[in-house]
């Protein structure tokens, strides 16, 4: 995966999503409609943002915190499809499909989020060029990154499925003042994205650091060799 292209078009989609953009791109009464529209939601950690299955009503852009996408298997068991950060969107996609939402989306922190309905964002997309085109990179970008996630999976080792991991994060999500990812991720909730059993993630996560490659306190893990695991997860920078 390409982390400087990801973060090309995440901040396109952040400077087409503002309501400076839309002040300079809108008519004076579509975005008067836009500000009487939008609702700023706000959601503890654990809050469920939206459900697997519901019906959407709009879309969410996040304006702080941290979120996860997710998905329940046959087994019951959750499946992580991806995180969202400050300055994403989410709810799109299921929104321009006309269907349920296929993932549940839950905060990981407390975040806030502008809430803008359906009819809304849709009439946005119609009249506001910048923002169809932000859009249209962000899906394009995310069905290559469906594929890639295909290979991930069927191709690449465990160990080099949590290198990548482990710098898709540090990438995606940033770190705080010491250093450390800022997301705290159970054994459990990173063997899930990384396709393997709790106890083989325990034991690499073990072995990284054991090898130098990260430090870790609890939840929390902080890469300290970054040119290792590049090489080590097979990752284009």
């Amino acid at each position: 995966m390409s982390f400087e292209k990801q973060t090309l078009i995440e901040e396109n989609l952040h400077r087409a999503f503002n309501e400076e953009s839309f002040r300079e791109m809108l008519s004076p009464e579509d975005f008067n409609k836009y500000l009487s529209a939008k609702h700023i939601l706000k959601f503890h950690k654990g809050d469920t943002i939206f459900e697997d299955g519901e019906v959407p009503k709009g879309v969410f852009f996040l304006r702080k915190g941290t979120a996860k996408l997710s998905k329940q298997g046959v087994y019951g068991k959750e499946q992580i499809l991806r995180f969202i950060k400050e300055g994403d969107l989410i709810g799109y996609r299921s929104l321009l499909c006309g269907e349920n939402f296929q993932a549940k989306a839950e905060a990981m922190n407390d975040v806030e989020a502008t809430f803008l309905p359906s009819e809304i964002f849709l009439h946005l997309l119609e009249v506001d060029p910048k923002l169809s085109f932000a859009m249209l990179q962000k899906i394009a970008f995310e069905l290559g990154e469906s594929s890639n996630t295909v290979t991930f999976l069927a191709q690449k080792t465990v160990r080099e499925r949590l290198a990548e991991i482990l710098l898709l994060l540090e990438q995606k999500l940033g770190t705080d003042p010491e250093g450390f990812i800022k997301i705290s991720l159970t054994r459990e909730e990173i063997a899930n994205i990384i396709g393997t059993a709790t106890e083989s993630a325990i034991r690499l996560i073990s072995e990284f650091k054991q090898d130098g490659l990260i430090e870790v306190e609890g939840r929390n893990i902080k890469i300290l060799n970054h040119d290792r695991l590049i090489k080590l997860g097979h990752v284009i920078i």
